[in-house]
């Protein structure tokens, strides 16, 4: 079964991701657009294209333990997830800065120094930018792919970042928040790497 899987996800082609992707995000914007977000639209968007974000982020995080645990091989889908999941992360942060805050800088660096998961969610944001721009063949090659893979590492914390910013989000603990968080932890538990026995007698 799981031979059949990859052989499927081989068959899909990468821009059907580039395609897709941004559909949610559109039919957010027709939503709000038609009134059909509720008393607060801009809030609504907000949080919706954080959560889309923050669920890319953990589809990218799951496909190395996928493939360690399950077999199942779907690493040809890590850029395209990952370059989906900072687009919603600049959205996320476009929504908050030009319609929530409508550009009133003052007021956005005194909520950036002093509520924490606006600090948190803003030091997300900055690990994720270089990942984003060195999601190319053309950086791995002048990069050399083992510096590439170490900076690509920034996921891990910017990850655990954006789960516990959601969670700090919510005000209150909410079952949906505390899940995403402890998924987060449990795949990025997964890669650790336990020393092995030596079971061998001398």
């Amino acid at each position: 079964m799981v031979d059949g899987l990859n052989r499927a996800a081989r068959k899909v082609p990468n821009w059907l991701f580039y395609v897709l992707g941004p559909l949610p995000a559109m039919w957010l914007l027709w939503q709000g657009i038609q009134g059909g977000l509720g008393v607060d639209p801009v809030k609504v968007i907000e949080h919706e294209l954080g959560l889309i974000a923050l669920q890319l982020l953990i589809a990218g995080l799951a496909i190395t333990p996928l493939r360690r645990f399950a077999g199942l091989n779907l690493i040809k889908w890590r850029r395209p997830i990952g370059v989906l999941a900072f687009s919603y992360v600049a959205l996320h942060l476009a929504t908050w800065v030009l319609l929530d805050m409508q550009l009133y800088w003052e007021q956005m660096l005194k909520d950036i120094a002093k509520r924490p998961y606006i600090t948190i969610g803003m030091v997300a944001f900055v690990l994720l930018v270089p990942l984003a721009w060195t999601s190319n063949n053309r950086s791995v090659r002048s990069m050399g792919a083992a510096a590439w893979s170490k900076l690509h590492r920034l996921v891990y914390p910017a990850v655990l970042l954006g789960a516990v910013h959601f969670v700090m989000v919510q005000k209150v603990w909410e079952a949906e928040s505390l899940l995403y968080l402890a998924l987060t932890v449990g795949l990025l538990a997964s890669r650790i790497k336990l020393p092995r026995r030596d079971t061998a007698r001398a």
